[in-house]
């Protein structure tokens, strides 16, 4: 396991439950597994971009969101907190409706830098709409919320 605890669902649905870009437009966590995230996020209005398919910037709030909270999830929150610092998205499929899964699985977990690879698949037909990478930035000290 790479994280630094056993996390529940219900634990991450906490941390995640604060006044966000996130809540805004409804990123959950929908499993967590020994090496792995994954994430939901509609595509709806929120989500659109003017031609009324997924915006690139939505896609890229997930990845980040999804890949920055691994990251969290690595290290102890008394001592570091992890922040993004690197991300690149290629936009692979548009899609206009439904809802896309983010799978998020670490490449490098170092000592100062985090490395997620974060797949976009649609829900349901398992198309790929998007590719993403993030790194973290792993910082001494304690983040005050």
């Amino acid at each position: 396991m790479i994280w630094l605890k056993n996390y529940s669902l219900q634990e991450i649905a906490t941390i995640m439950d604060r006044p966000s870009l996130v809540k805004l437009i409804d990123i959950k966590i929908t499993e967590v597994s020994d090496d792995y995230l994954k994430a939901s996020m509609p595509v709806d209005e929120r989500t659109h971009q003017i031609y009324g398919i997924l915006h690139g910037g939505a896609t890229c709030a997930l990845v980040e969101s999804v890949g920055s909270l691994a990251s969290g999830m690595c290290i102890d929150p008394h001592k570091q907190y992890s922040v993004g610092s690197q991300i690149s998205v290629n936009h692979l499929r548009p899609i206009s409706s439904g809802v896309v899964i983010a799978t998020c699985r670490n490449i490098h977990l170092g000592r100062q830098k985090h490395v997620w690879d974060i797949m976009v698949h649609a829900q349901g037909t398992g198309k790929l709409i998007a590719k993403g990478e993030l790194t973290c930035a792993v910082v001494d000290g304690n983040l005050k919320l």
